[in-house]
């Protein structure tokens, strides 16, 4: 398992290497205007409804329909693909 110590100090790392946090590293790729588009189904700046909705979250970003206004850097989805896998640590 990867140390905390090695964790990505922002959302643009180019290369995921180590465990990361919604805190730290998921709830700032969400935009206000993101969170304002899907308050209605649950809100992306609450840990326990992004954990809830995290799949179906991944699938949309992974197929470029997340965020509405263009998809997010392959950067972005590989660091929310390794959130999920590591176990959506908060």
């Amino acid at each position: 398992m990867r140390g905390r110590g090695d964790a990505i100090t922002s959302p643009q790392a180019s290369i995921v290497n180590a465990m990361t946090s919604y805190a730290a590293d998921i709830k700032p790729l969400f935009r206000e205007r993101d969170r304002d588009a899907m308050l209605s189904n649950f809100d992306l700046w609450l840990y326990d409804d992004v954990v809830a909705h995290k799949d179906a979250i991944l699938a949309q970003l992974a197929a470029g329909d997340m965020p509405c206004d263009g998809a997010w850097p392959k950067q972005h989805v590989e660091l929310f693909r390794a959130w999920t896998a590591d176990g959506t640590p908060a």
